[in-house]
């Protein structure tokens, strides 16, 4: 019995990446019924701007050859995984209307765990494995770690001024644990992904190099992403604050 494909098939060789565009008619329907249905439910709301340029990397994300690429390296899925978690979600969050402020701070903390909990799921040997073995796998891993990182931007970026401490704190301890699963596999001494062990050399790289790589793409983008939301978030409480200052 031969084993399924990946739903991004087989790893690719460098002179035939530009070939390898994703043209999955149901993922192109769905990206755009996505964008539609935010666009429709914005209207006017300068916030569809964000939405349209969310969507759009998210397009990229998936459709690209980036995603025949993370078959052979595993750089290249976490960097599928960035673009989608610290750009794609980040600008459709944007889009969505603010946190009311009745949800309270649990809202922001149950999306910083629901994050917390898949990220470092699907970023473990075993799990991350079976996403080359099963489609329904695969799109489970990246609706989750999509839809949570969605929600936890949201709270972050949409909050009350009321909730600042909460998005300053959930946004504190998504940073510290994403770098920290980061510097484990950047510094690891040896490789832990099987899948990659005979598909990184075409492109160069040693299985350990190749999951170093995808280390750092999760460790270093992130930095400045977070302090810039959590100066936002304070620049915005801080305007609030003077705001209701007697004059």
């Amino acid at each position: 019995m031969t084993n399924p494909l990946p739903y991004c098939g087989m790893a690719p060789v460098p002179g035939a990446l530009i070939e390898r565009f994703n043209l999955d008619p149901i993922l192109v329907a769905a990206l755009l019924l996505g964008c539609a249905l935010q666009s429709i439910a914005l209207n006017r709301n300068p916030g569809r701007f964000y939405a349209l340029g969310g969507w759009l990397v998210a397009a990229f994300a998936f459709l690209s050859p980036l995603c025949a690429l993370s078959v052979s390296l595993f750089s290249a899925r976490v960097g599928q995984h960035m673009i989608l978690m610290l750009a794609a979600a980040p600008l459709i969050a944007l889009g969505l209307p603010r946190l009311k402020r009745s949800t309270g701070a649990w809202s922001i903390w149950v999306a910083a765990s629901a994050f917390f909990l898949f990220l470092w799921a699907w970023h473990m040997p075993v799990l991350y494995a079976a996403t080359f073995a099963s489609v329904a796998v695969y799109w489970t891993m990246h609706l989750t770690l999509f839809g949570s990182a969605i929600w936890l931007w949201r709270g972050l970026l949409q909050h009350s001024t009321g909730q600042t401490g909460a998005a300053l704190a959930a946004g504190t301890v998504t940073f510290v644990h994403m770098g920290l699963l980061g510097a484990i596999l950047t510094f690891a001494d040896h490789a832990m992904f099987k899948w990659h062990f005979t598909s990184t050399q075409a492109w160069g790289f040693s299985p350990l190099q190749d999951q170093q790589l995808g280390g750092v793409f999760m460790w270093v983008p992130a930095t400045g992403l977070f302090l810039w939301v959590a100066l936002r978030s304070v620049a915005r409480l801080w305007h609030s604050i003077e705001r209701t200052r007697p004059a």
